[in-house]
């Protein structure tokens, strides 16, 4: 019994216990457990700090998941030893999984092609492009992510705990749809990969095989849960790290007579020189269109937040692990287009016969002639098979061993289509939980320590295998540039709208955001949306259109404080504040009634009779004067009644001893902007179940 009774003083706030290491003076107590068992939350606090700790949401939530977390007592050891500890750092969860993401199927497979039909200049503009959308993104991330705890299903939490339901269920949907296309993005550049090392005949259907088996395998991963899916991305991390080093490594090594047939010449000021301006062909030669197609290698930097509710200290980890990663994709991005575009030529045959030391007689022109060599037949008729310009896999001559960059393409894709695989399900699961759309809630269910949801991974398996077939990597990118660049701005959003409305409650930590650069980029996203693939724009919006209406019109019941209902408090009471200096005329006339309806489900026809003449155009007021004896009714009832009868009141109750003293007190705390209410009392009814003096 003493152990027992040790153990409960142990736990309980405000008690001093033997090994707390507190004081003999008694200045400080230990506020107990703060913020779900993270160790650095079990702090100790001052009695003259004047700061309480920060309020949890999930204690006014109402019908979601996370709300639920407080209707059930912990136990014992819950309370002595915290809740489950995550297991991941930020080291190994969060920076290198953005890194991985980032480094997708589009940096070995796309990055030198974009190059030789945009050029080096305008290849470095869309990088730098990017960048500055997915560093304004970030930064909004890390401000709203650490304004309060973050759950698994980071970026649907975010955005509608700051934006609302209303906003964030439907972007919530969009983001997991768009993981799951990520993921097919990458399980078919694998697969294009696997193809061209195998020498198929058969493009199309020979990707859509080697991506479906592909699919599966990763499948497989995922449901071995977090532990074994974490191990695997360290070892497809060091596997890029060598692959990349192989490929610095092989620019400087003296090109042999087969690499130059195929365009690599080494480092020469000609050849930059001439791949510096674009020269954009065939039907995606534009600008956008190669933008587009980029975009994609620029969409990891969310991959941590999605999985943050399995990070030891999220609020720390995602402002560091998101900014340094995308510096560091950033860089080599870079340093591959100047490189690339530096060694290799745009058009190269493959042919030894094409050396003019065998061909010395015949004339030729361009740049290949200062080089040795004569590709003209080839670039005339369009049928050069090699060089930037018509070789996806150039880095693999480029490097000092092609073995290494194809090891390294395997572990780019690879890695992104498993992290997107379990990014995608872990944001619906959250979703599904909070009961905003029916008929979803069965994919939400969680499986083991982890909570994994195995049937979100079956739901977005069957999702990437539908693009999966269609087998043509660059038909998928837009698609995919189209949601993010949607989700990215209404992220940037909601950061803008939290710190315009001013809310007590937007106090975020990290503090090196400006609400005017989020606003910035989220217009930037909106519009790149339209330049990209406009049609898919209008899809995207529409389908955003819809699931906001449905939201809205079924208006769950949910209450997360967010920067709407600061806002919509902030123009009520702006527009409060005007009508006080607007004078009465006849022609603005509207009667404004303070009705004694006591419970107005008690009298409703008093209240359908008043709002015969307010038509809910104007001010009705319905009072209810609680005698000291009588129990006060529920207000959350009586304002949800008025509703589901759809009469525009405002619901007040006044205790008094009498109901004259009630009817006084009430006509003198009347609003300011009803300078003249009508006071109506309905006739006594023997038919009411009150006494007669009980309430009005």
């Amino acid at each position: 019994m003493a152990r027992c009774i040790a153990r409960i003083r142990k736990c309980i706030p405000g008690v001093r216990h033997p090994d707390s290491n507190i004081p003999s003076q008694g200045v400080t107590v230990d506020m107990g457990e703060v913020a779900y068992g993270k160790e650095k939350d079990k702090g100790k606090m001052s009695f003259y700090n004047p700061m309480d700790p920060v309020p949890k949401y999930e204690f006014y939530a109402k019908d979601t998941w996370s709300g639920r977390i407080k209707s059930t007592r912990p136990s014992l050891d819950v309370l002595l030893d915290g809740f489950f500890n995550q297991s991941l750092t930020f080291v190994f969860s969060f920076q290198i999984r953005c890194m991985l993401n980032i480094w997708g199927v589009i940096m070995y497979l796309r990055l030198p092609w974009i190059t030789s039909q945009a050029g080096i200049i305008l290849t470095c503009v869309i990088i730098f492009m990017s960048v500055i959308i997915t560093t304004i993104t970030a930064t909004s991330v890390s401000a709203i992510s650490t304004n309060g705890k973050v759950y698994s299903g980071g970026t649907y939490f975010m955005i509608s705990r700051s934006l609302g339901p209303e906003l964030g269920a439907p972007i919530g949907l969009l983001f997991a749809f768009a993981n799951a296309l990520a993921c097919s993005l990458n399980t078919v550049g694998f697969a294009e990969t696997v193809r061209d090392v195998l020498k198929m005949v058969d493009d199309v259907n020979d990707v859509r095989i080697i991506g479906t088996i592909t699919l599966i395998l990763l499948l497989c991963i995922t449901f071995a849960g977090m532990a074994w899916e974490a191990k695997a991305q360290v070892l497809f991390f060091i596997a890029l790290l060598l692959s990349l080093v192989n490929y610095f490594v092989g620019t400087v090594i003296p090109p042999s007579i087969e690499k130059q047939a195929v365009g690599f010449f080494g480092y020469r000021a000609d050849i930059f020189v001439d791949n510096l301006l674009p020269s954009f062909r065939g039907k995606d030669g534009s600008f956008f269109r190669m933008f587009s197609i980029f975009f994609p290698s620029a969409t990891g930097i969310l991959s941590g937040v999605n999985i943050c509710g399995d990070l030891k200290d999220p609020s720390g980890g995602i402002p560091k692990g998101t900014l340094l990663a995308i510096f560091w994709t950033t860089l080599s991005y870079l340093l591959i287009s100047v490189t690339v575009a530096s060694t290799v030529v745009r058009d190269a045959s493959g042919s030894l016969n094409d050396s003019l030391a065998l061909n010395s007689s015949i004339p030729c022109s361009g740049l290949a002639c200062k080089l040795g060599w004569n590709f003209d037949h080839c670039e005339q008729n369009s049928t050069c098979s090699f060089g930037l310009a018509n070789h996806f896999q150039i880095l693999a001559i480029v490097s000092g061993s092609g073995h290494l960059i194809t090891i390294g393409i395997f572990a780019a894709t690879l890695s992104s289509a498993l992290g997107f695989l379990v990014s995608a399900p872990k944001i619906f699961q959250c979703l599904c939980k909070d009961n905003i759309y029916p008929y979803i809630s069965y994919f939400g269910k969680g499986y083991g320590k982890n909570n994994e949801p195995l049937r979100g991974y079956m739901l977005m398996f069957i999702i990437a295998l539908a693009f999966i077939l269609i087998g043509d990597l660059n038909t998928i990118a837009p698609l995919i540039s189209n949601f993010f660049l949607c989700s990215y701005g209404l992220i940037n959003f909601s950061c803008f709208h939290a710190s315009v409305t001013k809310s007590p409650g937007w106090r975020p930590q990290y503090r090196y955001f400006s609400p005017w650069t989020s606003l910035f980029a989220a217009f930037l996203s909106f519009v790149l949306m339209f330049l990209f693939t406009w049609w898919a724009a209008l899809v995207t919006f529409a389908i955003v259109l819809c699931l906001l209406g449905y939201v809205t019109y079924k208006k769950p019941h949910v209450n997360w404080g967010t920067s709407y209902q600061a806002g919509f408090y902030n123009m009520a009471l702006s527009f409060s504040m005007s009508l006080t200096a607007v004078e009465d005329h006849v022609k603005n006339f509207r009667p404004q009634c303070l009705v004694l309806t006591g419970p107005p489900n008690v009298r409703p026809a008093l209240v359908d009779f008043v709002g015969t003449f307010t038509k809910n155009i104007s001010l009705m007021i319905c009072g209810n004067i609680i005698m000291s004896s009588f129990p006060q009714h529920s207000t959350d009832m009586l304002v949800d009644w008025l509703n589901q009868r759809k009469v525009r009141s405002f619901y007040t109750s006044f205790t008094a001893d009498s109901l004259k003293e009630g009817a006084h007190h009430l006509m003198q705390v009347r609003p300011s902007l009803a300078s003249d209410l009508f006071l109506l009392i309905s006739y006594v009814s023997q038919s009411l179940c009150y006494p007669r003096q009980s309430s009005f």
